[in-house]
């Protein structure tokens, strides 16, 4: 029996969201094979928490604790941390630095990706297609005009480093646009603003399942409100159909695209891929690293439809991290 150290949470907006995955995973790995141990991550504590809500302290020193003296130790850590410090490369550095498995890509993989610009600039000269970009930094003179020249209107502002949708806008107008900056400001110093792509969304699970690259059934993504928002993801206010409404010759660029920028990238473990298909050419708009893995999450819903039960979903992940580390 392996003891895995289920890790949720998070200093993001999207702790909640996290904490949810993190349960359904608690909830749904095989108890034949694994001792599952909720590992909640916050700012100011890291803590086991049992059943009973019970918590106990983590040694940082080697991500043990010590249960009615009895120290426990962990064989694979499962992350389910989206945004900072689990998908941001912090976490992975920190185990990696103590020799711990674990479930999601490496620390560099983890930060490129999470860094739109950086990752966008990466995959640019493989000849990946990306919506226009203008980027800014906290403190930078603002040139509406400059910024409309090279984006247009509609455009999207959205925090460089962020999930969910979190601080994402659609700007229509200069005043929009001028707002929409300032939203963004409040999850990051650092922005991208896209030029709209007019066409169809998908989102798109690439995992290694059983030592090989694979791309799940894409969703297609139609959303009640202007685009794919918070709202739209989590509260219902969108259709996300799976398999995605679109003809064969697409599917399959879109998957080589997929399958194609997780091996550029070096990618391991859990990704999933937005774009946008304007006119039959996939656009890359970003990868998460640590998807949703709630029951209303796209990538399981995915696996669902590629008959891969979420307990095989997971097991597979703890299997790959294991034979990773011991390579």
């Amino acid at each position: 029996m392996k003891n895995v150290a289920i890790v949720m949470g998070g200093y993001s907006s999207e702790f909640e969201i996290s904490l949810t995955s993190g349960e359904v995973v608690y909830q749904t790995l095989d108890r034949s094979k694994y001792n599952a141990f909720r590992i909640h991550i916050f700012k100011d504590k890291w803590v086991y928490v049992n059943d009973n809500k019970e918590e106990f302290t983590i040694d940082k020193n080697d991500f043990s604790t010590t249960v009615n003296g009895t120290k426990i130790t962990f064989d694979v850590v499962f992350n389910a941390i989206h945004g900072t410090p689990g998908e941001d490369g912090t976490l992975q550095a920190y185990f990696e630095l103590i020799h711990m498995p674990h479930t999601s890509c490496n620390a560099y993989q983890a930060a490129l990706t999470m860094n739109k610009r950086d990752m966008l600039s990466v995959l640019k000269p493989y000849g990946i297609q990306t919506a226009v970009s203008y980027y800014l930094n906290e403190g930078d003179a603002i040139d509406s005009e400059q910024i409309i020249e090279k984006v247009g209107l509609p455009c999207f502002v959205k925090p460089n480093r962020s999930g969910s949708s979190f601080g994402i806008s659609k700007a229509k107008t200069e005043e929009e646009l001028l707002q929409a900056i300032t939203t963004a400001y409040k999850e990051d110093n650092e922005i991208i603003i896209e030029s709209f792509l007019d066409g169809t969304e998908v989102s798109v699970g690439v995992i290694n399942y059983r030592g090989k690259i694979t791309v799940l059934p894409m969703t297609e993504i139609v959303s009640e409100n202007d685009f794919f928002d918070y709202e739209a993801k989590y509260l219902g206010k969108s259709q996300e159909i799976t398999p995605a409404r679109i003809d064969d010759v697409t599917r399959i660029k879109i998957e080589e695209t997929a399958a194609r920028i997780y091996t550029i990238l070096r990618m391991d473990g859990f990704s999933r891929s937005e774009f946008i298909i304007v006119n039959g050419e996939p656009f890359l708009l970003e990868m998460n690293t640590v998807p949703g893995l709630t029951t209303e999450s796209i990538l399981p819903k995915q696996a669902k439809e590629a008959n891969i039960p979420l307990t095989d979903l997971f097991d597979n992940a703890i299997t790959l991290a294991l034979a990773k580390h011991n390579k």
